[in-house]
C-alpha cells in the first residue's frame, strides 16, 4: 500500500509559477515510478511527468521546458515545479505511484491559471 498526499495547488496568473508536492507513505526510492497526471473539466486524465526509481524523468510535450519533476528521498516527497503557466494548464493535478503491479492515486490538488 502507498498513500499519497498532494499539496501546493492554487490560483496563479498566466506566466506565473507553482510547485506541487506529493508526500508518500513509503520510501520513494523503492517505488518503481512516481508521476503527476492532470484532468481538466470535460477531458480525460493525462500524464504530465513521470520519474522512475532510477531518476529518469519524462514529460508530456505540452509541458516540456516549463515543468520539472524532482524528488527529495529524505522525506519521501516528489515535486512538480511548474513555470510559465498557461490557462491550458488549469486542471486537477494528481500524484500517482506505480509499485509492485499496483497503482495508487492521491486525492488531487486544483491548479487554476487565470488573470
Amino acid at each position: 500500500q502507498v498513500q499519497l498526499v498532494e499539496s501546493g495547488g492554487g490560483l496563479v496568473q498566466p506566466g506565473g509559477s507553482l510547485r506541487l508536492s506529493c508526500a508518500a507513505s513509503r520510501p520513494i526510492v523503492t517505488i518503481n515510478v512516481m508521476a503527476w497526471y492532470r484532468q481538466a473539466p470535460g477531458k480525460e486524465r493525462e500524464l504530465v511527468a513521470r520519474l522512475t526509481r532510477f531518476g529518469v524523468a519524462t514529460y508530456a510535450n505540452s509541458v516540456k521546458g516549463r515543468f520539472s519533476i524532482s524528488r527529495n528521498s529524505a522525506n519521501n516527497t516528489v515535486f512538480l515545479q511548474m513555470d510559465n503557466l498557461e490557462s491550458e494548464d488549469t486542471a486537477n493535478y494528481y500524484c500517482n505511484a506505480q509499485h509492485l503491479g499496483h497503482e495508487y492515486w492521491g486525492q488531487g490538488t486544483q491548479v487554476t491559471v487565470s488573470s
